[in-house]
């Protein structure tokens, strides 16, 4: 049975006799998925079959063909593995709510079942779906260790805040998973497979932006983890912050589509035999660090803009609002990396090339725009368009809370005044130069980018 503090009811209808759906959205895989482990328990005390849902938004905060054709191509290998335990996968087009809410009253479902997520858009399409279902909906929270409305009441204050509050939790949330065993299934899958090729030809989005060579899914997901377990760990906690050392996990697309667990990770870095700094160090990013973006985006419904930073933050950047910039440029001349830094200009290069950036050069990318951009708030403006457009991972929490915390001093305190920052905290070439050799990554960058 799954925990009953991962489950939250959306709506108060009696329960009812019918198929169970998996509303499956934020986290798109079979093992290791709370969300698909109730759905079963539900059917099984039923006795009905489950089904697998997944609704497909005519477009999702901008998000382009690079993100979709990586989704996508995760999603097939996801609804393969459902086959194989006998379950099938409807794939709905159209307005999230309503075809749910329709598709439920056709197969006169019994329960409804939904990931979770802190952001405003998902969390309104179950909103809507709740008010207009006949049968019960739930949500789960698989997306994290400690559920997210179980781990604080309110918008934490820092990381030392809710670290505790996590740590004193986890023996209890930090469990192995059982496999998912629906009893009630029929003998064969009466849907044909999900014709993936003919959905991604036909579906309209920005295409200007393209995929990357990283393959997606949860077997993917699975290999990268273990040779990051294997080979990288015992170094992270001192090479992490270096952009030349390759010590970063590359688990963050797979994190951000629910192809791979959190926990499962967690507990994968725990079991390993790596020294304990590193272990250490790998959990703190990916349980408290992650989970108080999570906290953040959940109490606080402006965390993609300006106005959803700390008041202390907002009224030292209005108090140099009008300071001098050294440089200024347009939203197109940032996108294009034609600033006058090449550190920075690299790191916005392999954004766009790869999806991807290295977390600390992300922290000294988002300080520079608030830097050369004509106000904080279209700093911040331009921080969400950029990641969200082309890094894999973006659209994310993690992402709206580092973009915060490099612009607006969220989860940071006031640091020494200076011009244009105010008492945000200020980061520098110079800086970056004594983590790191900048001239090697910049190098890199260039001779990767080359024909």
């Amino acid at each position: 049975m799954v925990d009953h503090r991962r489950i939250r009811r959306l709506n108060s209808c009696d329960e009812r006799r019918g198929p169970v759906i998996y509303w499956m959205s934020r986290d798109q895989r079979v093992r290791h998925n709370w969300a698909l482990l109730h759905a079963c328990d539900k059917a099984n005390a039923l006795g009905q079959p489950i089904e697998v849902v997944f609704t497909l938004a005519p477009a999702f905060l901008g998000a382009p063909w690079r993100h979709y054709d990586f989704m996508f191509r995760g999603l097939e290998e996801a609804e393969a593995d459902l086959r194989a335990i006998g379950i099938a996968m409807a794939v709905l087009p159209g307005n999230p709510a309503e075809t749910l809410t329709a598709h439920a009253a056709a197969i006169g479902a019994g329960a409804v079942v939904a990931d979770f997520s802190p952001l405003k858009l998902p969390r309104s399409w179950k909103r809507q779906a709740a008010e207009r279902l006949a049968c019960p909906i739930c949500e789960v929270d698989a997306h994290n260790i400690v559920p997210c409305w179980f781990a604080s009441p309110k918008q934490e204050f820092a990381a030392r805040t809710i670290r505790p509050k996590l740590n004193a939790l986890a023996g209890e949330f930090l469990t192995p998973f059982p496999e998912p065993a629906p009893r009630f299934q029929p003998s064969t899958i009466r849907r044909p497979p999900v014709d993936w090729g003919t959905i991604a030809a036909g579906f309209h989005v920005d295409r200007s932006v393209e995929p990357v060579a990283l393959a997606p899914g949860g077997e993917a997901a699975e290999n990268r983890l273990q040779r990051f377990i294997g080979h990288t760990l015992p170094r992270y906690a001192e090479s992490r912050n270096d952009p030349n050392a390759g010590c970063v996990s590359g688990l963050s697309p797979y994190l951000h589509f629910g192809q791979l667990s959190a926990q499962h990770a967690v507990l994968s870095a725990l079991r390993s035999g790596s020294g304990m700094a590193g272990r250490e160090a790998f959990v703190e990013e990916l349980f408290i660090r992650r989970e108080l973006a999570e906290n953040y985006c959940f109490h606080n419904d402006r965390y993609d803009s300006f106005e959803g930073i700390p008041a202390w933050a907002k009224a030292t950047l209005a108090e140099h609002a009008g300071d001098r910039r050294e440089h200024l440029y347009s939203a197109g001349e940032f996108e294009r990396a034609e600033t006058h830094d090449p550190l920075w200009n690299a790191a916005q290069s392999c954004l766009v090339r790869t999806g991807a950036m290295h977390g600390y050069l992300r922290m000294y990318w988002a300080k520079k725009l608030l830097e050369w951009s004509p106000s904080p708030a279209a700093a911040f403006d331009i921080a969400v368009l950029l990641n969200d457009r082309y890094a894999l991972d973006g659209r994310d929490p993690n992402g709206y809370t580092g973009i915060a915390w490099s612009i607006g001093g969220l989860h940071d305190r006031p640091w020494f005044e200076r011009p244009v920052f105010g008492k945000v905290r200020y980061m520098n070439a110079s800086g970056c130069a004594r983590k790191f050799d900048v001239r090697r990554y910049i190098d890199t960058m260039a001779a990767q980018e080359a024909p």
